[in-house]
């Protein structure tokens, strides 16, 4: 049961993301199609089939993103990159989806019965999202403090979703602020650890209630970690969107192939975060109406040998076993020393009635 002051519900595309629903799986395709338009709807085809709710591309170019240049700054350095070496510029070259692909593989998306949307980089591709009527933005962590393009994004009249990736508590709440000044009251926060591949010790699962409480808004996660453990944590935890690369096949390569799910791991997300969502159900004790046929294999105090009329009563010829037809285990020295009323034969369950 949801709290009276629990984030509202989210509607994107009319499907309807919050606590009362199954988690929103997203299947990031970001440049793992490796410049292959036939790639790219295979994985859209593929997500479909693994039961993705939603597919989500990257909108930029090089030049939108960087400087052709190879000045410092413009190379990555990082020993421990999945990059290093390569130029900023060569890489968003690289990992770029042509935008005269978006159309149609949202279309195709849409024939699959999934969603499509897409991180837009500039404030042109904002534009151009919205003349694909997209039902959402999604702003990339890096771009948390690009105020300018939240503002732009969030002036389109379409939920928002966020990844806070480095951001500081107060880089989010200006954020969220900006999109909220702009118009903008549909917004989910993506908890996000901005390395790639991320280690699960690095994750920090806890923040996503926090990030909730704060800004009283739909939470969730953009998962780096390789596996699906992270994210089944993170619905246990209120998460109610989950956001992870997708790649047909890790050894074919692709740029962020390495901590990329395959289609057979994205099914088991979508199942196993589902199960994590119906495992949740409120607080309860004495057991669910599932469990009541359970009850009788508890244990309740037995004749455990034939007992004759005065008989005194104990552990001689009683017995605490299963099932639960008898006395309830708490009476046993209430029974002990105590006579029998009447007969009665090995198995037959103690009552009162039958104790003088």
């Amino acid at each position: 049961m949801s709290r009276p002051d629990a984030p509202k519900t989210v509607n994107i595309g009319g499907r309807q993301i919050g606590a009362q629903h199954c988690p929103f799986i997203i299947a990031e395709l970001s440049g793992n199609h490796n410049q292959s338009l036939d790639t790219a709807k295979a994985m859209v085809e593929a997500a479909a089939e693994s039961g993705a709710h939603a597919i989500k591309l990257q909108t930029y170019t090089a030049d939108s993103m960087t400087l052709d240049v190879n000045a410092k700054g413009f190379v990555i350095e990082e020993q421990d990159s999945l990059w290093h070496g390569a130029s900023l510029y060569s890489l968003y070259q690289k990992a770029a989806t042509p935008y005269a692909w978006h159309a149609e593989l949202f279309a195709y998306a849409r024939s699959l019965g999934m969603l499509a949307f897409s991180s837009p980089f500039d404030e042109a591709a904002v534009d151009f999202l919205a003349e694909l009527d997209v039902p959402c933005f999604k702003i990339a962590s890096f771009e948390l403090t690009d105020i300018p393009l939240i503002r732009k994004a969030a002036s389109k009249g379409k939920p928002l979703i966020m990844s806070t990736g480095m951001a500081s508590l107060s880089e989010i709440e200006l954020a969220v602020s900006t999109a909220r000044q702009a118009g903008c009251h549909d917004i989910i926060l993506l908890k996000c650890t901005s390395t790639y591949p991320a280690e699960a010790s690095n994750t920090n699962l806890v923040t996503i209630p926090h990030l909730r409480d704060a800004f009283n808004c739909q939470v969730g996660l953009s998962d780096h970690t390789g596996g699906i453990g992270a994210s089944v944590a993170a619905v246990a935890l209120g998460a109610s969107v989950i956001e992870k690369h997708f790649v047909l096949d890790r050894n074919g390569g692709g740029v962020d192939a390495a901590f990329s799910l395959e289609p057979q791991e994205l099914a088991l997300l979508v199942v196993e975060t589902e199960r994590a969502w119906q495992a949740l159900g409120q607080i309860t004790y004495g057991g669910s109406e599932a469990e009541d046929k359970s009850k009788q294999y508890r244990r309740s105090i037995y004749v455990s040998e034939d007992i004759e009329p005065g008989d005194t009563l104990g552990a001689h010829n009683l017995k605490i076993v299963r099932p639960a037809f008898g006395l309830a285990p708490k009476h046993w020295e209430e029974v002990c020393g105590k006579t029998a009323r009447r007969a009665m034969s090995k198995g037959t369950p103690l009552h009162w009635g039958a104790i003088g």
